[in-house]
């Protein structure tokens, strides 16, 4: 694909993005709400052994993770409708007639994998009591490449089906995950999807001999192009200024992709090997979002330098989380911000995909990409 020339500039290369106010239908300020009738990365798969019972908080709901014995996971409401205890501090039983069922720790309520009511064992015979009509919220799950994806509807009490699936990532190569990292930031999905994909913070917020530093910067000229729900910066080689890619050897090539509503990967080719470095963003809260950090290769290189990588990307996190700290300090007083052309695009991207994915939703409309190719240019 022949990327097009460097984006026009506009009449204003400086956009501000107000104080937060209401949204038209179906779409979210920037920094408030959440990406919804979507698919959330929740666990790894080998994570969730079965007959387990683990407790997760996604868009501040309580959501029960759980595997079945017979291998089936599943996903409901963290709460039992009789007087609140959560479900994920009972245990999966078997009763006869039952299959198996999640069994409330307080009194004993069981509810099967779909939410639907199989007992309540305080009932005697003469009590004519449906239990099959108490239902436990359940949610739609996938299980896809060792990774497990929940999907969370815009209307919780009359949820859609899944119209689409969690995405397939390549390079998903060499068995298991063969590094994960996980970390919590004091950050609204919004700021956390924006800093992921900033181009201009590194050599300031991530300063290490083997990556890059600012006297390293020079100008630099990316190819994107539109992907489903996404954008990618189409495959390249590595820029020059980032040691950490010569470790592979050969000739790198590296292309860098974003889908909603929290996903961002790098896929690297090193001739026939493969390395995959896989984000997702989770929101746990309005104020807090998990960044699961996830690492498939087939490079014998990965069996050399895995501790040493390990600790780069714990330092990265940990530079990152510092930075959101930092940055919670000035969004405590609700300023407009400045978006300027081109390092600020993918974040203006962004917002402009989350934007058409709500309100395409509310009119019930298939979902256009409001993103066209295009190069664009940065110092870093």
């Amino acid at each position: 694909m022949k990327p097009d020339a460097p984006a026009a500039v506009q009449p204003s290369q400086a956009e501000f993005t107000p104080a937060p106010m209401p949204g038209k239908a179906g779409a979210q300020p920037f920094g408030k709400g959440f990406v919804t009738d979507a698919w959330y990365f929740v666990a790894q798969g080998r994570d969730i052994a079965p007959a387990s019972l683990k407790r997760h908080e996604i868009m501040g709901e309580p959501v029960l993770i759980g595997r079945t014995r017979a291998g089936q996971v599943y996903a409901m409401r963290d709460i039992c409708p009789h007087r609140a205890a959560p479900l994920s501090a009972g245990r999966l039983v078997q009763k006869p007639g039952e299959g198996e069922t999640v069994e409330c720790p307080y009194h004993g309520w069981r509810f099967r994998p779909d939410g639907v009511c199989a007992a309540i064992p305080s009932l005697v015979e003469d009590q004519a009591f449906e239990a099959d009509r108490i239902r436990v919220r359940s949610y739609p799950v996938r299980e896809s490449q060792g990774l497990v994806f929940v999907w969370m509807a815009a209307d919780a009490r009359n949820p859609s089906e899944p119209d689409h699936e969690p995405p397939v990532f390549p390079g998903v190569v060499g068995g298991e995950a063969r590094l994960v990292e996980a970390m919590d930031f004091d950050s609204h999905i919004d700021h956390a999807v924006v800093g992921l994909m900033d181009p201009a913070h590194g050599p300031y917020v991530h300063q290490q001999w083997w990556w890059r530093s600012e006297h390293s910067m020079h100008e630099k000229a990316k190819a994107f192009a539109p992907t489903e729900f996404g954008w990618a910066m189409v495959r390249h080689a590595p820029s020059s200024n980032s040691r950490l890619y010569k470790i592979l050897g050969g000739a790198p090539a590296t292309e860098i992709t974003f889908r909603l509503p929290g996903f961002r990967w790098e896929h690297i080719q090193v001739g026939e090997k493969q390395v995959l470095a896989l984000t997702c963003l989770t929101p746990i809260t309005e104020t807090r979002t998990r960044i699961t950090q996830i690492f498939w290769s087939d490079h014998w290189v990965f069996d050399i330098a895995k501790p040493f990588l390990r600790m780069g990307v714990v330092a990265f996190l940990k530079q990152d989380g510092g930075m959101v700290n930092l940055q919670n300090e000035g969004l405590r007083y609700d300023p407009a911000l400045i978006w300027i052309d081109d390092a600020d695009r993918q974040a203006k991207w962004y917002q402009q995909l989350k934007r058409e994915w709500g309100r395409s939703r509310a009119e019930g409309r298939p979902f256009v990409n409001p993103i066209a190719p295009v190069t664009l240019r940065w110092k870093s």
